[in-house]
């Protein structure tokens, strides 16, 4: 039986004009790994109506499970929750539960509860809540999307909570191998090893060490045993 699959999407132009360096997608493919879970494409898009939904309607239809970060927040450009929510055809306003949330938070702060953080309240009527116990602001899964926040910490521990939550597979494991020959020199002997073990994936990535030019193979596969062979056969190959 194969593994469930995911895409993500990471939404802001704070990243694709390079002011905020983004975290979130490395973080989420090692959880995802670690869950059995098999991310397949990763897009990172502008805050643009049009594109979020299209986006949305594209790959939840794709992968069993959509995530997304950026854009829940109490600014005029966060719109992720209202794009979502359009992309699945769902009335989304203030919400009940998640106004509670934010209240008992501000109170117990003494903040206001501006138009603005009351943004933060607005959830689509058929989904879930996904708990922020970093900021309170909560995330929410409507369907197969996951649409949780930017801020990493806040990222980090809706992925938490969210993949407590759901069925994984197998994990994907991996052993790697540091080879001191260029990338041409072992292309040959990797190709062998590669239809040996189609089942597995092997990956080859050239370095330059204080002027020894080198190649890392990583062989990657959910077989422990076929792993274990492979790296066997391949440091046969190429012994340290």
């Amino acid at each position: 039986m194969s593994n469930p699959t995911a895409a993500m999407i990471v939404i802001g132009d704070e990243i694709l004009s390079g002011r905020t360096r983004d975290s979130n997608l490395n973080f989420l493919a090692k959880e995802l790994t670690r869950h059995g879970i098999d991310l397949r494409e990763a897009r990172v898009i502008s805050d643009d109506k049009d594109a979020i939904v299209s986006a949305v309607k594209d790959l939840s239809g794709r992968v069993d499970h959509l995530f997304t970060s950026g854009g829940i927040g109490p600014t005029h450009d966060d719109i992720t929750a209202d794009c979502v929510a359009e992309a699945f055809g769902d009335h989304i306003d203030i919400r009940d539960d998640a106004r509670d949330l934010l209240m008992g938070y501000f109170n117990s702060r003494g903040v206001e509860a501006t138009e603005g953080r009351m943004r933060m309240a607005r959830i689509p009527d058929s989904a879930e809540l996904i708990e922020n116990p970093v900021s309170i602001a909560p995330g929410f899964t409507i369907q197969n999307v996951h649409v949780m926040a930017g801020v990493p910490a806040v990222f980090e521990a809706m992925v938490a909570t969210v993949l407590s939550k759901i069925e994984g597979g197998t994990p994907l494991l991996s052993q790697s191998h540091r080879v001191e020959r260029p990338e041409g020199e072992v292309a040959g002997p990797l190709r062998i090893l590669a239809d040996k073990y189609p089942d597995l994936s092997i990956g080859s990535y050239p370095f330059n060490d204080k002027g020894v030019f080198g190649t890392n193979v990583v062989i990657r596969g959910h077989d422990g045993a076929q792993v274990d062979a492979a790296m066997v056969a391949l440091c046969q190959e190429f012994p340290d």
